[in-house]
């Protein structure tokens, strides 16, 4: 007789799970609030994937409904990418010039800036009467962040946060150097009553005394593992006021009293990030604080023909730089500022040049590091309006959903998600 013989088979289905990919190569409606996607998913928890040189930077997301309805809601495209998808793009990734970069952790961001004043409101601004390009690109993106200023400062907050931007300041105690075309002028005379009185109040005699303080905790920020990002003139004068420290650069019309005749000798350019060698620009009534400056460059060659080219990095062996020039582009519209640009001259040969103008004494972009932490320069006030002057309403980033020059502002405010370990310094 024939048994039966009844074979049960136990299927176990194999877990399937996908990712969202967010592409930013030149198929993604909105770069911009893409990186405020990836800043949600990580305020939320979720690991995120950077992957550098594919697609443009792409980003990879965990799928779940939470994270697709926020890309459906604020317009970002994205992908739904299954396991046998993933093995595919990693082996396109291994074979060539890209990599994969782990993001954890969302970074709490500060921005330094004047506190409100009535001379801003005039113009439509919290503080001074012109607009910030971070703190547009992160009220876009919709990044939350908290703002600081002298105060804040001085008490050691910066140590509460990840990242520092700091934009149009001039930490040489000039005001900017505006006198001759704006001493009269109610906004001015406002920013020098407010920063007086606050040098006073945290017991400074002069408000360059205070400005060199500021910038010595800034430097400390850093020096600890900090992350700094600085456009316009934050950029030079923060280094000027490095090499200055102690030293009274400040002519009449600022403190009330000539500056010190020796302080081009005593300049001390160890104490500085990106610059030295540079000189002053000692006359009050000059729209300049030294030779570090190249606007006048870009001015000569007009709107039409100022771009600059970014430097194309190994992403497996350099992916700092590489994560920091991210595009969808390789060649970005240039934009004026009260610092534009940077003649290479003055750089220091530590610090690594992001983007410059090709055939030209002109560095725009750079970045180095400063004890355990890094600083990035980026010249020129706003990528989207080449020459925004005073009193300019704010640039309307809906316009401008796809802006290069905007992204490489996005791509520092994500550089420090990224997973200390994975990344080859």
């Amino acid at each position: 007789m024939k048994k039966l013989v009844i074979i049960f088979f136990l299927i176990v289905p194999l877990p399937i799970s996908a990712d969202l990919l967010i592409p930013m190569d030149l198929t993604q409606t909105d770069h911009l609030k893409a990186y405020g996607i990836v800043y949600k998913a990580l305020e939320l928890g979720y690991d995120g994937k950077w992957l550098l040189n594919y697609r443009g930077g792409s980003f990879l997301i965990p799928e779940n409904d939470e994270l697709a309805a926020f890309c459906k809601l604020r317009g970002v495209i994205y992908e739904r990418i299954s396991p046998v998808d993933w093995l595919s793009i990693e082996q396109t990734i291994e074979k060539s010039n890209m990599d994969i970069v782990y993001l954890e952790k969302a970074p709490k961001i500060a921005v330094y800036t004047l506190p409100e004043s009535k001379a801003g409101h005039l113009h439509g601004f919290a503080g001074e009467p012109w607009d910030d390009a971070v703190t547009l690109a992160l009220t876009y993106a919709e990044i939350p962040y908290e703002t600081v200023y002298d105060t804040e400062v001085l008490q050691g907050k910066l140590e509460e946060y990840d990242w520092l931007h700091l934009h149009h300041e001039d930490f040489t105690g000039q005001y900017g150097k505006f006198y001759a075309s704006f001493r009269n002028t109610n906004w001015y005379k406002e920013i020098e009553q407010i920063d007086q009185e606050l040098a006073t109040k945290l017991g400074f005699e002069k408000v360059w005394q205070l400005k060199q303080a500021v910038v010595q905790m800034i430097s400390n920020y850093v020096k600890n593992g900090g992350f700094l990002f600085a456009m316009c003139a934050a950029t030079d004068t923060y280094d000027i006021a490095q090499a200055a420290y102690g030293i009274d650069i400040c002519d009449t019309p600022f403190d009330g009293d000539p500056m010190d005749r020796d302080a081009e000798s005593k300049l001390d350019f160890d104490r500085t990030f990106a610059f030295e060698n540079f000189t002053l620009v000692k006359n009050p009534y000059e729209y300049e604080f030294s030779s570090i400056d190249a606007s006048n460059y870009a001015q000569i060659r007009g709107a039409e023909a100022d771009y600059f080219t970014l430097f194309d990095f190994s992403a497996k062996y350099d992916p700092v730089p590489t994560m920091l020039t991210q595009c969808h582009v390789n060649v970005v519209n240039g934009f004026l500022g009260q610092t534009t640009s940077y003649h290479k001259k003055y750089i220091k040969k530590s610090v690594i040049v992001l983007g410059e103008v090709e055939g030209a004494d002109e560095v725009k972009y750079l970045h180095g590091n400063f004890g355990r932490g890094t600083f990035t320069f980026y010249g020129g006030h706003d990528p989207e309006d080449y020459q925004h002057r005073i009193g300019d309403p704010p640039t309307l980033l809906e316009l401008h959903k796809n802006s290069p020059g905007y992204r490489l502002i996005l791509n520092n405010i994500l550089f420090p998600a990224a997973k200390k370990k994975k990344l080859k310094t």
